[in-house]
């Protein structure tokens, strides 16, 4: 029996201690990958990715991503409450629920998680953004989440991304490409930002107004 307590702590501390570490450590270290990119890896796709510093990507590929994914970015503390009870109340409506996931939220799934939307996985992405949210500024957070996040098969990272669908590096992106790679990042694998359709366009526009919009809300990266 003590033996198994010993075993039991031993486990908790583990579990406790060990997103700490780990996201202290990606607080001044590129992560080196993620579990979507050893998944993606082992279904034969190839692996894409050149971490930028936030100076060495466009300004407006930050804003447009806030305007695109979490408006309230700079001001929550990992989640967006109103979005939240929004979802809960379209389920209980019997509704499709939306996204209401943040860009902390994203951030703790893309770098420890599977994709997914059991409950077991949404339990520990929330713990995990406490984490990230605590741990790492908000500049950090979107240095991380620009740097390892999903631009179409086998491609992660705004360089990656910028290079492939414009030809450019991610620091000379344009506004209108970067409001591109920012609506398309909800699916990726099927929206390609370099060939937009009439609703990325679209919806790229939207964002571009959106961001003049936001003032104040984008001030925490810089």
């Amino acid at each position: 029996m003590r033996r198994l307590r010993r075993i039991l702590l031993v486990a908790l501390a583990v579990i406790l201690l060990l997103p700490a570490a780990l996201v202290l450590a990606y607080g001044v270290l590129p992560p080196p990958g993620t579990p979507l990119m050893l998944i993606r890896l082992g279904e034969g796709e190839s692996l894409r990715k050149d971490w930028q510093p936030l100076d060495e990507i466009s300004p407006h590929l930050p804003r447009a991503v806030i305007a695109a994914e979490d408006n309230l970015f700079c001001s929550h503390y990992g989640f967006d409450l109103n979005a939240l009870g929004e979802v809960l109340a379209d389920a209980r409506a019997g509704e499709r629920t939306r996204g209401a996931s943040t860009i902390s939220m994203q951030l703790a799934k893309n770098l420890f998680l599977w994709p997914g939307r059991s409950y077991i996985r949404k339990g520990l992405e929330a713990y995990l953004t406490l984490h990230v949210e605590f741990l790492l500024s908000k500049r950090r957070i979107m240095e991380l989440y620009l740097n390892i996040a999903e631009w179409g098969p086998g491609l992660y990272g705004a360089e990656a991304a910028a290079r492939h669908h414009f030809g450019k590096s991610a620091k000379a992106l344009t506004p209108r490409e970067a409001a591109l790679l920012a609506v398309s990042l909800p699916n990726p694998r099927e929206w390609a930002a370099g060939k937009p359709d009439g609703y990325l366009t679209g919806r790229a526009a939207t964002i571009t107004r959106r961001i003049g919009q936001l003032g104040p809300l984008l001030d925490c990266i810089w």
